[in-house]
């Protein structure tokens, strides 16, 4: 699964990045977690621009009676998440690129487990994966919200978890954007593990664990073993 992310890149990186018409005004993000706002790169209808827009991160199906089953879908599998009724609307319409800068993954030890930092070794920025969906409430309350396509771990992240988030190649973010194109065969190739050779991790101290906690310090290498 994927449960927390950074994004930490310059707006002006971000904006040739991901080809968006205008420089978006974000914060820097160090610990960003399921159901807070979350940036996304979407086409809202077709044949229209790129836009950026803050989502909540826990998608609500447009269906649901109540929006908080968005905190059980922040994940959501590549493998069967075109034919699952919760997602399969947005698989075919609704897609985004999800923009992030490095994740974290808890690995299983004898004791409490170990946060690691996973990011692109030349700290480049990258796109998850994403979908989203609006919901529309009985009192007219419209809510558009997001989740994280997971696939199969590469080899730097096997020994960690034993699920990715899908990280899209920049070439076929066009692809995965157009609204236009609902056919899943095309579509499932691209989310697959992402090359694991280009990709870096490193332990990082369980301060991260907490969500409110923020800042440059969740992703400072860890010097010592912590108790």
């Amino acid at each position: 699964m994927c449960g927390r992310f950074t994004l930490t890149t310059p707006d002006q990186d971000l904006a040739v990045q991901f080809n968006l018409p205008e420089i978006p005004d974000l914060k820097p993000r160090y610990n960003i977690a399921p159901t807070q706002p979350v940036a996304v790169v979407r086409l809202p209808a077709e044949g229209s621009s790129r836009e950026l827009a803050l989502v909540h991160w826990g998608l609500i199906p447009f269906w649901a009676d109540d929006p908080k089953i968005g905190a059980r879908m922040i994940n959501a599998r590549a493998e069967t998440a075109a034919d699952k009724p919760a997602f399969r609307a947005a698989f075919r319409r609704r897609r985004c690129l999800v923009p992030a800068d490095g994740f974290y993954e808890w690995q299983k030890q004898n004791g409490p487990k170990q946060p690691y930092y996973i990011h692109m070794a030349d700290g480049t920025p990258f796109a998850f994966a994403g979908l989203w969906e609006r919901w529309q409430g009985p009192d007219d309350t419209v809510i558009d919200s997001c989740t994280l396509l997971t696939t199969e771990p590469n080899d730097l992240i096997r020994s960690l978890h034993n699920r990715m988030p899908v990280i899209l190649q920049p070439q076929h973010y066009d692809l995965w954007l157009d609204p236009s194109l609902e056919d899943a065969s095309v579509l499932k190739p691209l989310l697959r593990p992402y090359a694991s050779g280009v990709m870096d991790a490193y332990p990082v101290s369980r301060w991260v664990n907490k969500p409110e906690n923020e800042g440059p310090a969740c992703i400072e290498p860890l010097l010592g073993l912590e108790p």
